[in-house]
Parts: structure tokens; sequence; C-alpha cells
């Protein structure tokens, strides 16, 4: 009005807009910013967008697969969300044993009472795993396995549990027979006549080996009568039935802890441990044996006398039990194939092989019985440790193979967490290359409209 003209204010300067392609270039001078920094600056754009939008984040936009949490934002969040009880470890990443014993989800407080503290294994076990517990309790029906001649698990048809009778019938008569065994022929051959002075001074050393071996020969029955009646105990509540054999023989093992035949007639130290306290034994070997990272075979032994208790006794068989298994598994590796033919040939090493073991075992868990140190050490010494001595010179001059185990088991979690690791760091660049495009489609439209407008 008036004669003067009207002047519209000057716009403010346009923003130019930068692409994901140029966020490594310098601008106006400055240094390119670090990848740190335009991370953090990308997820906090991203943020502050979706707070403006007030929805959900979008796939391809900051939503993660753990719950929708980005994954420079909140690290430890996304941590605590994966993992869920049970579900810790993938499945590629366990044994056979393990993923099919794996507990799928939380226990309620009754079902974890019922499986520690049932009548059943309360006093003497047997060691059960909870996947058998549980089914048995709820009474579902599962798949039975057994092994066929070439070593893999073939699934039986599904079929009527038969009755325990007969088989806890027979675990009875040898309860009886192991409980007579004890009570008179133990008695008469003690085991620690072993480290009588008088014997020790006049026994031969072929007398000496022979009254060792049947000395525990004679303290295994009450093992064999607890053991066995437990496991009868089991099979009469209807716990136990592992399904049916070949020739249609229904099978009451599922958690029985030994075998006497197996464990009388063992040609190996392996042989007689996997036939000895079975369920134990299966515990430490999934527990310790397929976990430990460097020497599973010390690690396993020590946790075994730990378990066992605090007598000395203890330490001493499990330390002496380490260096007769890794002598063990020597000798077999490198001399066991060289006397496999001819039968006659092989049946002269079963003998000796027999023997052997029988003796070694007697030799080792001699402390067991014992358990002070002073009687353990007096017996060790009147043999002057010759088994001990014996065992380190075959591991100093045979080589030992590393077994299979330890390297599958190591490789497969090693490739397990690098593809864990692959896969995070993809997703980690995918969503950050959508959020930083995103970003940068934000300032276009934004530098667009507010052109728009001024003109």
């Amino acid at each position: 009005m008036g004669g003067t003209t009207h002047t519209p204010p000057k716009a403010p300067p346009q923003p130019s807009p930068r692409c994901c392609s140029d966020r490594g270039r310098p601008r106006g001078g400055r240094a390119a910013a670090s990848p740190s920094s335009l991370l953090l600056g990308t997820a906090r754009a991203a943020k502050g967008q979706s707070e403006r939008a007030g929805a959900a984040p979008r796939p391809g936009h900051g939503h993660h697969q753990y719950h929708g949490l980005h994954p420079a934002a909140a690290p430890q969040q996304r941590r605590a969300a994966a993992h869920r009880p049970g579900m810790f470890r993938k499945d590629e990443e366990l044994t056979p044993s393990q993923r099919g014993l794996a507990v799928r989800r939380m226990p309620s407080l009754l079902e974890y009472v019922s499986y520690t503290c049932n009548f059943m294994g309360i006093l003497a076990g047997p060691l059960c795993s909870y996947k058998d517990y549980i089914t048995f309790i709820e009474g579902r029906p599962s798949h039975m396995t057994q092994s066929s001649e070439n070593g893999k698990e073939e699934i039986q048809h599904e079929r009527t549990d038969p009755s325990p009778n007969a088989a806890v019938a027979e675990k009875l008569l040898v309860c009886g027979l192991s409980l007579l065994f004890h009570l008179t022929i133990s008695n008469l051959l003690p085991v620690e006549y072993n480290i009588d002075e008088h014997f020790q001074a006049t026994a031969s050393w072929p007398t000496k080996a022979t009254y060792l071996y049947i000395s525990l020969l004679a303290a295994r029955p009450k093992y064999y009568f607890a053991w066995t009646l437990a496991d009868a105990i089991n099979n009469a509540a209807g716990f136990g039935f592992r399904g049916y054999d070949r020739n249609g023989v229904a099978r009451w093992d599922l958690i029985s802890n030994l075998q006497i035949q197996k464990i009388e007639m063992s040609t190996s130290f392996k042989m007689f441990l996997d036939n000895w306290n079975i369920q134990t034994a299966l515990w430490l070997k999934r527990v310790c044996y397929e976990r430990a990272s460097f020497s599973p075979t010390i690690q396993t032994f020590f946790l075994s006398a730990i378990w066992h208790g605090v007598y000395p006794g203890y330490y001493l068989t499990f330390l002496t039990g380490v260096l007769m298994t890794l002598a063990a598994r020597a000798m077999r590796s490198n001399f066991r194939h060289h006397f496999i033919n001819p039968p006659q040939l092989k049946l002269c090493y079963d003998v000796i092989t027999w023997v052997a073991t029988q003796i070694t075992i007697s030799y080792t868990v001699v402390p067991f019985v014992l358990l002070s140190v002073k009687p353990s050490f007096t017996f060790y010494s009147s043999w002057y440790y010759c088994l001990h001595i014996c065992s380190i010179v075959v591991l100093l001059l045979l080589p030992v193979k590393k077994t299979q185990r330890g390297k599958t088991t190591h490789e497969n979690v090693q490739l397990s967490l690098s593809k864990k690791f692959d896969e995070r760091k993809n997703s980690l660049e995918q969503n950050n290359f959508s959020t930083t495009n995103n970003v940068c489609n934000q300032n276009q439209d934004t530098g667009s409209r507010h052109s728009s407008i001024t003109q």
C-alpha cells in the first residue's frame, strides 16, 4: 500500500538432501562421519520417526526378529528376549541324545517336586531323565527306538505296555542271590586283607593278584542288590519299559543301572564303565563329557569324584581311573585291529584283555572301598605303583588318537556361532541401510514440501 512494493520473506536455505551413498563424503569442510556415530544417529532418527508416527516399526525398518527391538538400540534387551527357558541352544548344536531329552518348557512346581522326590527313586535311584519321567506320569504314548545291526536307531510302532510281572520277578531273584552272596562270601573275603602285613610279606605275586580280583568280585554284589531292587520297584510301578526287541520280547531296561554279565565279562576298561552305574554314567556324559571344551575325560572323572562324596579314597580312585582309561584307550586303538582275525587269535586276545581289565579295575577301585588315605597308599605301595607307572609309560610311548566327539562337537558349535554371527551382522547391516534410506527419503520429502510452500 501507498506505493510500496510487497517483498516476500526470504526462504530459509534449503537443506541439500543426502542419500545413503553420500554418508561418507565430507560436507562443508567437516570430516566424514564415523560409522559408529552414523549408526547411532540413524538409530535415533529411526526411533524419533517411529515415535512421531505413533505406530509399530515396519518390517525392514528397525523391526528385528527379537520382539521388534532394534539391534543397535537395545542389545541387552535383545539378548534377554532370546534367552527363553529350554530354548537357549539350537537343535543343530545338540547331540542326538541331548536333542531327544531336551526340555522345551519350564516345568511347574508340582512337576519339579514330583520328579525330584518321587517314591520310586528317592532312596537309591536309579537316575532318569525328566522327559522320560514326565512322559510316564502323564501317560503319553511315545515312539520307542531300538538299535539296529548297523548302529542306527529305528522307530517301532506303538504297542500297549506289557505286564511288568515277569521282569520284576526276575530282578527280585537277582536281588535275592546277590544279597545271599554278599552275606556269606563277602565276609570271608574282605578287601582289607589286601593290606595285611603278613599277607603282603608271604604271598606271591600271582596269589596277590588272584586275591585282589576275588575280594573285589565279592564286594560287588551289594551294589547289584541295591540297584536291581530299585530298578524292580520302578518296573512294578510301570516305569522303565523301553519297547520290544526284534524277537518281540518286552524290554524293561529303560532306567536299568547295570548289566551284570557284561560287567563280569568286560574285556576293556570302557566296557566295564559303560555297564556299571549306567544312569549316572549317562548323566555325567550328557552334562560334562559332551560339553567339555578340553580334557573331557579328566573333567568327567573329577566331577564323578565330587558327586560321590568327600572321602579321599573316591578321589584317589577317579584320579587313577583317568590314567587307566587313557592308557587303555591308547592300547586298544594301537593294537586291537591286529588281533581281529582269525577267530582263534581274537579269542586269545579277548582272554588276555579280560584278565588285564579285571586286575586293572580291582587295582583302581581299592581306595574306593578303603576310603581313607593311609590304607589306600599302603595298598598302592605294596604293588609299587606298578599300574600307575605302566599307564604313564604307555601314554608317553604310544600315540593317542583324539576322539571325534570333542572335535565334531567343537566344530558344530563354532559353525553354529559363526552362522549366528553372520546372520546378526547381515540383519544389522540391512536394518541400518533401510533406516538410513528412510531418513534420507524423509529429508528429501521435507525439503520438497518446504520448497513448495515457499513457492
